[in-house]
């Protein structure tokens, strides 16, 4: 007897907002924006219903945003490149052809190189941030000993 497998969850707008701990404004948003794919399937009047992988997305792109402290340019950017490097990594998987693997991983570097800079970029502000905090506090030490 072959296994079964259970049906994917659905859920609400709400249901999905609650889950992340955000807003249902936020996930129509994003889903308007492109960060979150729209769902073509359901009919006029409807609810949109999503899934484990929409839950799993949203819950990234809010990761990434609160982590990162990227815009939503930025966050878009970030998203884009992690879509089509899974769209290669998909490829390269299907793939034998040893040419073509090597074109893929060559596809996919200046992908990977594009996030390491904006991960970078927000590193470095952090770290300037820290150091002017850092200054501050010297400053104020400096006064409650004198």
């Amino acid at each position: 007897m072959t296994p079964v497998a259970a049906p994917e969850r659905s859920m609400r707008i709400g249901d999905i907002a609650k889950a992340v701990g955000t807003t249902t404004r936020t996930v129509r948003y994003y889903e308007e924006i492109g960060l979150l794919p729209r769902s073509d399937e359901r009919e006029a009047g409807q609810h949109r219903l999503y899934t484990e992988a929409d839950l799993e997305r949203l819950r990234e792109l809010l990761r990434l945003r609160d982590l990162l402290g990227v815009s939503l340019e930025e966050l878009r950017e970030l998203v884009e490149a992690e879509d089509a490097r899974a769209a290669l990594r998909t490829e390269f998987r299907a793939s034998e052809d040893p040419t073509r693997r090597r074109e893929i991983l060559e596809e996919a570097l200046p992908l990977v190189d594009h996030q390491l800079a904006l991960v970078r970029r927000r590193q470095r502000e952090l770290e300037k941030l820290e150091g002017e905090l850092a200054a501050r506090r010297r400053r104020i030490r400096r006064r409650l000993a004198g």
